[in-house]
C-alpha cells in the first residue's frame, strides 16, 4: 500500500517545496511585484524575467543563510532547485494579484511576530524597538512599506497554499474499498519452473559460444577505474573549534579556487598528498567505510566531468564529523573488452543459463496450457499458503498483482508469471477471504495515506492552471559554472 508514497514523491516535493516560500522573503525578495532591470532572461512569467543574475544572488543567499559554503551556490543542481522556487513563487505571486486575495491587519500582526528577527526587537517590557526594527530593515535594502508589502504577499501566498494543500476530499467511503481490497486474503499454491532444474540438458557448442562472446562483447568488459589522489583534512580533538572550522574554510577554497592540483592547499594545510589506485564507480573493495575514498559523494565527483574531463578537484566532502576530503583524478583507465579466452568460463555459463531458462520458460508454458483445461488439478503445486496485498508473503510485483486481480467467481485459476533470469512460475488460485481481525492502525494509515495523494493531486492541478494562466515560457537554460582559469 505505501509504495504509492513513493510513486508520487514528485507530487510530494512540490507541496514541500512551496511550504517553504516565506524563508526567502525576509532577508531577499523584497516583492514579488517588482523585478530585477533585463539581464539574461531564464524564464518569463506573465511578460516578466527571471534572471540569471536573479538566480546567482538567491543563490548565494541561501547557500549563506544554511550555513553551506558559497561553492555549493555555484553548483547546477543548487542554482536549478533556486529557479524552480523563484518560478514556482512567481506564479503563486501572479495567482495572488489575478485573485485580488486581501489579509487582514490582525493576521498580518500574527505573522509578524512569528518571525524571530522581529520577536527578538521586543523588549523586556513589552515595548518595541523601532530604532533597531528600521536598523534592520536598511541592512537589507528595505524600507517599511516594502517590508509590510512583501510580509502581506507572503502571507497571501501561504494563505492560498495552504488552502489548496488542505482541501478536504470526502473519501472514506473509498478508504474503505481500498482496505478491504488490501485486507482480502486469497489461497495461493505455486510451481516453479527454474533454469537450474534443466542446466544438465544443455551443451552449447563452441560456435555458440563464440557467437554470442562476438555479439555480447560489451557484457565481457572490465569496468573503467581511475587512479587518485587525495588530501584529508581531520580535526584535532584538541584543537580549537573556531581554529578547525578555519581551517575547513581554508580548505574548501583553496581546493576549489585553485582547483588544477591538490599541493597548494596541502603545503598551507601541512597535509600529505594520499594516492589510490583502481578505484571504480562503485567504489574501493576491501576498505572500511570510514575511509576517505568510501564515501559516495567523493566518488560520484571524481567520476563527474570536472574531474574526469577537466582535470579539477573535487569539491571538499565532509566524509564524517570533524574529516573532510578532496581529490583529483591522476589517470584515467577506459574499459576494455576482455579476450575470449579470459572470459571463456564465463560465456559458457552465461549461454548455458539462457538456453536453460528458455527450457523452463517452454515446460511452464505447456505445463500451463494442460491446467487451463484441468484448473481443479493441484499436482505438483507446493502447499497452500494464505496472502494479501497488506501481507504478500514472497509474491512481489506481477505476480501478486496476477494473484489479487482474479475474480473470485474464476477460482479456482492458474496464472503464469515469467520471472526473468530464472523461468517462470505457476499460480494456482483457489479461494479467498477477510481476515477475522483487522488492524485499526493500518487502516487509519491508509485513510491518511488516500487523503494525502488526492490533495496532493488538487495541488498538482492548482499549479498546472496558474503556469498556464502565467504564460510561463522558457527563454534560456541555466548555464554550468565557468571552467575558466579565473574560476
Amino acid at each position: 500500500m505505501f509504495d504509492t508514497v513513493r510513486k508520487h514523491q514528485k507530487l510530494l516535493q512540490l507541496v514541500l517545496m512551496l511550504f517553504i516560500v516565506p524563508s526567502f522573503v525576509f532577508f531577499g525578495i523584497s516583492s514579488y511585484s517588482s523585478f530585477m532591470d533585463k539581464e539574461t532572461d531564464l524564464v518569463k512569467v506573465n511578460g516578466k524575467p527571471i534572471t540569471a543574475q536573479e538566480v546567482d544572488n538567491a543563490a548565494k543567499r541561501q547557500a549563506e543563510r544554511v550555513g553551506g559554503n558559497l561553492q555549493i551556490a555555484q553548483s547546477l543542481p543548487f542554482k536549478q532547485a533556486i529557479l524552480n522556487e523563484l518560478l514556482q513563487q512567481r506564479i503563486l505571486g501572479f495567482a495572488v494579484v489575478d485573485l485580488r486575495l486581501q489579509v487582514g491587519k490582525e493576521a498580518l500582526i500574527k505573522s509578524l511576530q512569528g518571525i524571530p528577527q522581529i520577536r527578538a526587537l521586543y523588549r523586556q517590557d513589552g515595548s518595541f524597538d523601532d530604532v533597531r526594527f528600521m536598523q534592520l530593515l536598511a541592512s537589507n535594502g528595505l524600507n517599511e512599506e516594502q517590508f509590510y508589502a512583501s510580509q502581506a504577499f507572503d502571507l497571501k501566498i501561504g494563505q492560498l497554499v495552504n488552502s489548496v494543500a488542505r482541501t478536504e476530499i470526502g473519501t472514506p467511503k473509498l478508504s474503505e474499498i481500498v482496505s478491504t481490497l488490501y485486507e482480502t486474503e486469497r489461497q495461493v499454491q505455486t510451481l516453479s519452473f527454474t533454469a537450474k532444474d534443466y542446466l544438465s540438458k544443455v551443451n552449447p557448442s563452441q560456435d555458440e559460444l563464440q557467437a554470442f562472446y562476438n555479439a555480447n562483447a560489451k557484457l565481457f568488459e572490465s569496468p573503467e577505474f581511475i587512479d587518485v589522489e587525495y588530501i584529508v583534512l581531520k580535526a584535532d580533538p584538541k584543537e580549537d573549534a573556531k581554529a578547525f572550522s578555519e581551517k575547513a574554510d581554508q580548505f574548501a577554497n583553496m581546493t576549489y579556487d585553485q582547483s588544477d592540483s591538490l599541493k597548494p592547499a596541502a603545503d598551507k594545510l601541512k597535509l600529505s598528498i594520499q594516492t589510490q589506485k583502481g578505484l571504480t564507480r562503485s567504489g574501493l573493495t576491501g576498505v572500511s567505510r570510514e575511509h576517505p575514498l568510501a564515501n559516495a559523494k567523493v566518488v560520484q565527483s571524481l567520476f563527474g566531468d570536472e574531474a574526469l574531463k577537466n582535470k579539477r578537484n573535487t569539491e571538499a566532502v565532509q566524509t564524517t564529523p570533524g574529516v573532510f576530503v578532496s581529490a583529483r583524478v591522476v589517470t584515467f583507465h577506459p574499459a576494455q573488452i576482455l579476450p575470449y579466452q579470459d572470459v571463456a568460463a564465463e560465456v559458457k555459463r552465461q549461454v548455458s543459463q539462457r538456453a536453460a531458462e528458455k527450457l523452463a520458460v517452454a515446460a511452464a508454458a505447456e505445463k500451463f496450457g494442460t491446467l487451463q483445461k484441468d484448473p481443479k488439478n493441484s499436482s505438483g503445486f507446493a502447499s497452500p499458503f494464505w496472502v494479501s496485498r497488506n501481507n504478500p508473503a514472497n509474491l512481489v510485483g506481477p505476480a501478486l498483482d496476477e494473484v489479487m486481480s482474479i475474480h473470485p467467481d474464476q477460482f479456482p485459476k492458474v496464472v503464469s508469471v515469467s520471472v526473468p533470469g530464472v523461468g517462470a512460475t505457476l499460480y494456482r488460485v483457489d479461494q479467498a477471504r477477510q481476515p477475522t481481525g483487522v488492524d485499526a492502525k493500518i487502516h487509519k494509515a491508509q485513510a491518511q495515506q488516500i487523503q494525502a495523494l488526492a490533495s496532493q493531486s488538487e495541488f498538482a492541478g492548482f499549479m498546472a492552471y496558474w503556469r498556464n494562466a502565467a504564460v510561463v515560457k522558457v527563454i534560456n537554460p541555466l548555464k554550468p559554472p565557468s571552467t575558466g582559469a579565473g574560476s
